[in-house]
């Protein structure tokens, strides 16, 4: 694990007393803290769609930066330079033969594992991470819908898009509860949420967080994760992630499913290398269904990264 980056004190706002106590309920709250106020590693993604990954690996090396693998991801890399931090501005990201992606983000399309020929939705797609991603895993074949239900934020989906190469994708602006008499065979709820596994990217999330916030993220969150399953064939497999580590969003949110619905049920999952925490199985009084324990739950603190929560469900 990478030497630990520091934000200066003064680029940080105090913490909250109420998410002080939740947090110390959730986890170490002083590992917590700690990694999330420290610079978050950068990470990119080869993408065999637009260029061999071990020439385009070599070519970012003959640069002077150094690519250190993600355990996790074989096409995975934390990046770093001596001098730059620019990667952006890497010939190889203008032209689209690296995405740059963090590390965590990487793992709910690995857990899904679209399959080539297969007919996907990525339901709230933008920027276009895992949509890319997932393509790749497909070898541009069969169909990926990438989804999102504000126009503006399609503008940065279609342009990754379009760098990444992909040729089997379809854009699509609609809300995720909208989507009606679908079968498709994967599907990917990576929904909005409140960040909380973010904050090291995301400073303001500090000052953002409440619980009424947490309470009305959750409600459209099941409204999501429900009508994914209803748009799922039978036998088909769906993934609901988010880059918050709050229960109410996460167990909670898969909880109402499970249930809900007799046929759906929750698929365990185990990633190579990647380091995880025990899932949450009780929350403020409320106890979760004891399949949520095959949930990954990611924090800070485990693999020096964003902190997320992933949960694979199977439609019976």
């Amino acid at each position: 694990m990478s030497k630990l980056t520091p934000i200066p004190s003064s680029q940080y706002p105090p913490f909250k007393p109420k998410f002080i106590e939740r947090y110390s309920q959730l986890t170490d709250w002083e590992a917590f803290k700690k990694y999330s106020l420290c610079f978050l590693r950068r990470s990119i993604r080869l993408n065999p769609l637009t260029a061999d990954p071990s020439k385009t690996k070599s070519s970012i090396e003959a640069k002077g930066w150094k690519l250190d693998p993600i355990p996790w991801n074989p096409l995975g890399f934390w990046i770093s330079h001596p001098d730059r931090k620019d990667v952006g501005n890497l010939l190889e990201h203008h032209l689209g033969k690296i995405y740059v992606q963090e590390a965590a983000s990487m793992i709910p399309p690995l857990v899904l594992q679209p399959q080539p020929n297969d007919i996907v939705l990525d339901m709230c797609a933008s920027p276009g991470s895992k949509t890319t991603q997932m393509a790749a895993m497909m070898e541009n074949t069969g169909l990926l819908i990438a989804n999102d239900y504000k126009g503006m934020r399609l503008q940065s989906l279609g342009i990754n898009l379009q760098r990444s190469g992909l040729t089997n994708t379809v854009l699509t602006l609609l809300d995720g509860t909208k989507f009606r008499d679908f079968q498709f065979d994967k599907i990917l709820v990576d929904a909005p949420c409140s960040g909380t596994g973010t904050i090291r990217k995301s400073l303001k999330t500090i000052t953002m967080w409440n619980a009424g916030m947490i309470t009305k993220l959750a409600k459209q969150q099941k409204k999501l994760l429900e009508n994914a399953f209803k748009n799922l064939k039978e036998g088909g497999e769906l993934v609901y992630s988010t880059c918050s580590v709050e229960p109410e969003e996460d167990e909670g949110v898969v909880d109402f499913l499970i249930k809900k619905y007799d046929n759906a049920e929750i698929v365990p999952v185990k990633l190579p290398g990647l380091k995880t925490s025990p899932p949450i199985m009780s929350f403020n009084g409320v106890e979760y269904h004891e399949s949520l324990k095959h949930s990954l739950r990611i924090w800070p603190q485990d693999n020096d990264t964003e902190g997320f929560f992933v949960c694979k469900v199977r439609k019976k």
